[in-house]
């Protein structure tokens, strides 16, 4: 067996074959438009569904009612649930385990999730990777980023014997154990070109390391990052003989994801965070209602240190030009994200990899077309800001979710409806309308609903989905609205991606009792 499948062979066996990478080649929507910025995604250029939080559904829409076993049926499509093992009748793990889904708008779908247990280091990792201008840099940093942490939190131990081990050929032990929806996959053709350059790091990091020198996590976090970022962009400039894996490391490069990402050990959670994604604290208060505790900034132009950042990072000439319509260069709205070598090489260095690459990469507009005002790049880096949290008691969840969640849902809801699905607690606050003039037989039917949603509130059995059933249903006044929802879910493809974003979410459960736990071991 190639040292490469026994190093890798956690990664999961399903839809691994070059037909299911192939969809993510297709971006006829990304053709520039003369005299105005090229409608990609929405990160890049006009965002098509209205910005406000909540959605506008207006009457002339061409959709189909669904029933309620049909609306399930697409919701529950991609949702994934695992439960963390106990020992010896014992829940030993901080993490009692974790529920996720995903919502496509986009066709395919360019959100990525990954969640994987680290088994020879300690802790659990998760992430949401929100992609734009297709989904291959997405669907690479799903496969990828968790290798490059987990190898740079090993010792330099572990790793030298990692690699005498695959020097002489022997078997290697897994360093990940992956928890995957049998929809997500991993491309075979791509895995020793993963491996020889995941290898080339850890040779690196054995250099940079001592023997007994344990590494620092939130240090770990960043560099991985920041070495993935930069071997997609040298393995898009070096190029491959093989002419699909040369066409694909150019669409990784030349396509774009933000990372959020939690490594949990123990009572300490780390957040790395590049983009726009976002990681929630549910902390239950002593009445037993839920409040949110944010754990990572957007980088975006609501971000007044960001802004200050990139400005500083140019020239007094291009203050007004680098950062336009609250977009970087007046087109990309994250300003940290991976890949989009557009944003970080130069123009002659666009032009030279281009000139070499295969003809699919020369029909692509998107390829060719250089950002306005290109003067001194890079203009976007995939650094992490990185968030330290020690867990408490009353810590009870983590939601992490693409912009998609977060544009329809303040964070406060979004902890709220997870918190009463989790316990079964559910706050009765005053029922509200908004400005909106109701009769009291309007008002009844609302109370009805309201009492019918805390009811059918378990028909879910995983929390993600929960919380998506609210980020696509609910109304002006805060309830599932089954017509809605069904409207919403019943778009054609080309109406979808006008109303809402692809929504991906994972929610994280801890054991209040371990976290309690370790917290004495530490004081004491």
């Amino acid at each position: 067996m190639p040292v490469a499948s026994q190093l890798f062979r956690g990664w999961p066996r399903t839809k691994i074959l070059a037909s299911s990478l192939l969809p993510c080649q297709h971006q006829s929507h990304l053709r520039p438009v003369p005299h105005q910025a090229p409608s990609i995604h929405p990160s890049l250029s006009w965002r098509p569904h209205p910005p406000s939080r909540g959605y506008r559904v207006t009457p002339h829409l061409h959709s189909y009612t669904l029933t309620p076993p049909q609306v399930n049926s697409i919701l529950k499509a991609n949702e994934y649930s695992f439960k963390v093992p106990e020992f010896d009748g014992k829940n030993v793990s901080s993490v009692m385990g974790f529920d996720s889904n995903q919502l496509p708008a986009n066709a395919p779908i360019e959100d990525r999730r990954s969640a994987a247990t680290c088994l020879q280091t300690r802790g659990m990792l998760m992430a949401v990777f929100d992609g734009h201008a297709g989904c291959a840099c997405a669907q690479a940093l799903s496969e990828r980023l968790f290798y490059y942490i987990a190898v740079s939190l090993l010792p330099h131990e572990t790793l030298c014997e990692l690699d005498a081990a695959v020097e002489a050929g022997r078997a290697l032990s897994p360093i990940l154990q992956w928890h995957k929806h049998p929809n997500d996959y991993f491309s075979r053709e791509a895995q020793s070109l993963y491996f020889n350059s995941l290898r080339t790091y850890w040779q690196e990091l054995i250099d940079l390391s001592s023997p007994g020198e344990i590494p620092d996590t939130a240090e770990a976090l960043l560099n991985a990052f920041k070495r993935l970022d930069n071997d997609l962009s040298l393995e898009a400039q070096v190029g491959d003989p093989n002419a699909f894996l040369h066409y694909w490391v150019l669409r990784v490069a030349f396509s774009g994801a933000t990372a959020c990402v939690a490594h949990i050990d123990g009572s300490d959670l780390f957040i790395a965070n590049t983009g726009d994604g976002r990681a929630v604290l549910g902390v239950q208060e002593e009445d037993g209602s839920f409040t949110a505790h944010t754990l990572s900034n957007d980088h975006n132009a609501q971000n007044d240190d960001e802004v200050a950042r990139i400005r500083g990072e140019h020239p007094p000439s291009e203050k007004k030009t680098v950062i336009r319509q609250d977009r970087l260069l007046g087109l990309l709205m994250p300003f940290r994200a991976f890949g989009d070598v557009k944003f970080k090489w130069s123009i002659e260095l666009q032009k030279g990899v281009l000139e070499s690459g295969p003809d699919q990469l020369h029909e692509n507009e998107h390829t060719k077309f250089i950002p306005p005002n290109y003067h001194t790049p890079p203009y976007l880096t995939a650094e992490p800001e990185i968030t330290h949290h020690r867990l408490r008691p009353q810590d009870r969840f983590l939601v992490i979710g693409s912009d998609g969640l977060w544009e329809t849902l303040h964070r406060q809801e979004v902890v709220r409806v997870v918190g009463e699905y989790l316990t079964g607690v559910h706050q009765r606050q005053p029922l509200t309308v908004g400005g909106y003039k109701v009769t009291l037989g309007q008002m009844q039917g609302l109370l009805e609903e309201r009492k019918a949603r805390t009811s059918s509130a378990f028909e879910d059995q995983n929390a993600a989905t929960h919380l998506m059933r609210h980020a696509v249903g609910n109304n002006e006044f805060g309830t599932v609205d089954h017509e809605r929802l069904s409207k919403m879910l019943s778009l054609p493809e080309e109406l979808a991606r006008m109303y809402r974003d692809d929504i991906t979410i994972i929610v994280a459960q801890f054991n209040p009792h371990v976290i309690g736990a370790q917290r004495q071991e530490k004081q004491s």
